[in-house]
């Protein structure tokens, strides 16, 4: 009786987990594919020919970054809104999931990012056909540097990731009484790192955010696209995971 017991309760446990990270799975899917619609949705505004909002410049890009995030966090709220593989490593090594929780918020996030990738190009396909510009193309979907330095790039990636994680760690509790407004701190400190350190390799400080959409940029049949600068691409991967773990590591230093 007790071992029927056991096996019993080991099943539901096994149940409930599985349906809690199944969630996590979808919720940081929809939020990520929201996140990336609405985040490279503004940069096809603005860089496509023959849009309402060509030529916005880079303030509409970083303002509707930042909004993109705001929305994406309230969306993606039952998982906890990582919408990001760095930010779940650090609440990984900060002790808020468990090893087993990973795959399936990281899995969510880059499905979710080429999802919301090719819901860009679907809306944007006739904008992408009347732009001759291969990099304006790409830039609708990853980023790339302005002046291509590997180190330089990389360190960008690092610092920029770096402010974002270590500012998320020490968001103050009080911020939970913002009510419908919680998401609003991240989507500052995402607006200003777009708009002070976002001029060197575009402010990826994700890499689901870069790599997704860059492997939707591969696979759909865009007019002219050009290459996908693969050589370039492990940079918005590495230099965010990096970024994650130094801000972690200083955040438990100092606290």
């Amino acid at each position: 009786m007790p071992e029927i017991l056991f096996i019993r309760n080991s099943i539901l446990y096994l149940s409930i987990k599985s349906l809690k990270q199944m969630e996590n799975f979808i919720s940081e899917l929809i939020g990520t594919a929201i996140l990336i619609l609405l985040g490279n949705g503004v940069v096809a505004n603005v860089v496509l020919k023959d849009t309402k909002g060509h030529g916005g410049g880079l303030i509409a890009i970083t303002f509707g970054w930042a909004i993109a995030v705001f929305i994406g966090v309230i969306v993606a709220s039952k998982s906890g809104a990582h919408l990001n593989p760095a930010v779940t490593i650090a609440m990984l090594m900060d002790g808020n999931i468990t090893v087993d929780q990973v795959l399936p918020y990281i899995g969510g996030q880059l499905i979710g990012a080429i999802i919301g990738a090719i819901l860009v190009y679907l809306i944007y396909k006739n904008h992408f056909n009347a732009t001759p510009e291969q990099d304006l193309k790409q830039a609708c979907f990853c980023t790339s540097p302005t002046r291509k330095d590997t180190l330089t790039n990389l360190i960008s990636e690092i610092i920029g990731t770096f402010v974002l994680v270590f500012a998320i760690l020490n968001i103050p509790s009080a911020t939970n009484d913002l009510g419908g407004l919680n998401p609003l701190p991240v989507a500052l400190i995402v607006l200003s790192i777009g708009l002070s350190l976002g001029g060197t390799t575009g402010y990826a400080i994700n890499p689901a955010r870069d790599l997704g959409p860059r492997i939707a940029h591969a696979i759909l049949p865009i007019k002219g696209k050009g290459g996908n600068n693969w050589e370039y691409a492990w940079i918005p991967i590495v230099g965010p995971i990096v970024g994650s773990i130094i801000a972690v590591l200083l955040h438990h230093a100092v606290n």
